[in-house]
């Protein structure tokens, strides 16, 4: 690792944050209202994510196949990059909690004002800054994993199976969350939490260079893997993808209008204020469920000869378990003697008939 190198990371993720930046502000996309704070606030956003990532992705492909700019910079960089993503999100959490230093009197304490932050809803030139560091978190982990496959190619003159099919989920997984950015205004991320170095550096470090492991450990593996196991893996996948976004959308769409119908009937409820079909009938936590099983599917595109593709799912498994038993603590405080029918109703948290 070099000087050099270290000032070419800089300017690379400089330029791309940049770009990002002046994209959510100029490209066309629906406005949209999201949920009122604690203050009674209601605030606009400007929801062109998927336009944003499809010109990226498009750009940098065909910049890669015309020799204008090569992908495999970001695989040979990636060390340098880590180092950079890492200086800027302690520098802006930093800076956050400064700004809100010179404009708020009450303090946290520097420690938790820091790692939590003190802001609600910072913007950079007009833009959300909670909704837009989505879009360099996963379009960086987009870019990242079509490095690798670069790389691959041009190492051994082809793509293995799992290679193409972690392509597949990871492009069909970004892609997707940029089509449902509708429903992140609603998400407690966006609502309630406030910005700091929590979600800073699981933005533009944790994301975009944790996420891709998998696909760092499938540059070198050209061996393909049986029809068998490429058939359960996606079979994995799309059962964890369809329940992962398949409940937060019912949730979202429920939200809505609570008339809606949900799989070809219509939404019961209890009280107008829960759902209790679909999804959400069968398990309190399946949006959690699915996610794991996607990341299982990502890291089993590796096979079993490290443990290394393994420790994102395993960790994410810990950490949404541990969220589920926060979020059945927060809504039982939220809805009181309502959360208890609930649960009665729907007595599984992750695992339908079994826990």
């Amino acid at each position: 690792m070099s000087g050099a190198h270290l000032l070419e990371a800089a300017a690379i993720f400089a330029v791309f944050v940049g770009i990002l930046l002046l994209g959510s502000k100029w490209l066309p996309g629906q406005r949209m209202d999201g949920r009122p704070d604690a203050d009674g606030v209601t605030r606009t956003y400007h929801l062109n994510g998927l336009a944003l990532f499809l010109v990226v992705l498009l750009l940098a492909v065909l910049g890669d196949i015309f020799d204008v700019i090569s992908l495999s910079m970001l695989h040979t960089h990636f060390a340098e990059l880590f180092i950079v993503a890492n200086v800027f999100a302690f520098s802006l959490s930093a800076g956050l909690y400064w700004q809100a230093s010179r404009s708020q009197s009450d303090s946290p304490g520097l420690w938790r004002g820091l790692f939590f932050g003190r802001q609600l809803n910072p913007t950079w030139f007009g833009v959300d800054l909670k909704l837009f560091s989505y879009r360099p978190s996963l379009i960086a982990l987009a870019l990242f994993n079509v490095s690798f496959a670069v790389v691959q190619y041009d190492t051994h003159g082809e793509l293995s199976l799992q290679m193409i099919l972690y392509q597949a989920f990871t492009l069909i997984y970004v892609l997707n969350y940029f089509q449902f950015e509708y429903g992140m205004i609603y998400t407690w991320d966006i609502v309630s939490e406030r910005f700091g170095w929590m979600l800073a550096w699981g933005d533009y470090v944790l994301v975009p260079f944790f996420y891709c492991l998998a696909g760092w450990w499938l540059v070198d593996s050209t061996d393909s893997i049986h029809g068998a196991a490429a058939a359960a893996i996606c079979v994995l996948f799309v059962v964890g993808f369809l329940a992962f976004r398949g409940a937060n959308e019912q949730k979202h769409r429920f939200k809505q209008n609570a008339q809606v119908s949900i799989w070809r009937r219509p939404a019961e409820s209890l009280d107008g204020r829960l759902l209790v079909s679909g999804f959400w009938g069968l398990g309190r936590h399946l949006n959690y469920t699915g996610e794991i099983c996607v990341y299982f599917a990502f890291a089993l595109t590796t096979g079993f000869s490290s443990w290394i593709p393994f420790v994102l799912p395993v960790w994410l498994t810990a950490l949404l378990w541990h969220r589920s038993l926060r979020d059945d603590r927060r809504c039982r405080t939220k809805y009181g003697e309502l959360w208890e029918r609930y649960t009665q109703r729907v007595p599984y948290a992750l695992i339908p008939r079994v826990y």
